[in-house]
């Protein structure tokens, strides 16, 4: 008995027929959407089996891979139907040229002679530390000296003598300060014990 019901042939056909019979039935031209088309069948082959939606999306999406389907705006058409929209690449499409326009140069014949994007980086870059310090590009740091003023008769003035810097408080040589906020102070404070 197991061997009869085994040898029946099944009542339905295969999944891609029906899909594309539901689609040509169903015969909208803006396509056929996943649940249009599950209901057509169910509605035409009653007996389906128990994993139906999941077998419907497998073959949906095979059948779209492979070409058999387009699929547009959540609506799939029949490859071959002449109300198919025809196939986009992904991204955006290129914008329309003006016939009367001038055709645009090149950007290796702009005559910049420099491609596109950022250069390479030097392969020994002490070298190309040297050759830049070299020609002169970077400027020295800090502030420039001043220039002598010179007068009307175009003779640089005499210079004027530093002023002398002021004494250290125990009259030994003067003591040069050092860069930034000097410490505070704190007076001393007479302790207890030294006065006792």
């Amino acid at each position: 008995m197991a061997t009869e019901e085994a040898a029946k042939p099944s009542p339905i056909p295969p999944y891609p027929e029906m899909i594309l019979a539901a689609i040509e039935g169903l015969g909208d031209k803006n396509g056929s959407n996943k649940s249009a088309i599950s209901k057509y069948i169910e509605g035409k082959y009653g007996d389906l089996p128990p994993a139906h939606a999941s077998l419907l999306t497998a073959h949906l999406a095979r059948m779209k891979e492979s070409g058999e389907l387009i699929f547009l705006k959540n609506n799939y058409f029949r490859a071959d139907a002449p109300e198919a929209p025809p196939k986009r690449g992904r991204g955006r499409p290129p914008k329309a040229r003006d016939p009367n326009a001038p055709a645009p140069k090149s950007p290796a014949s702009a005559g910049t002679g420099r491609g596109r994007g950022r250069p390479p980086k030097a392969k020994n870059p002490l070298e190309a530390a040297v050759k830049q310090a070299t020609a002169g590009m970077p400027k020295a740091r800090g502030r420039p000296p001043k220039k002598a003023k010179t007068t009307e008769d175009g003779a640089s003035p005499a210079p004027a003598p530093k002023p002398a810097p002021a004494p250290a408080g125990d009259g030994s040589t003067p003591v040069k300060r050092g860069r930034g906020r000097p410490p505070k102070v704190r007076p001393a404070v007479p302790s207890e014990t030294a006065a006792a």
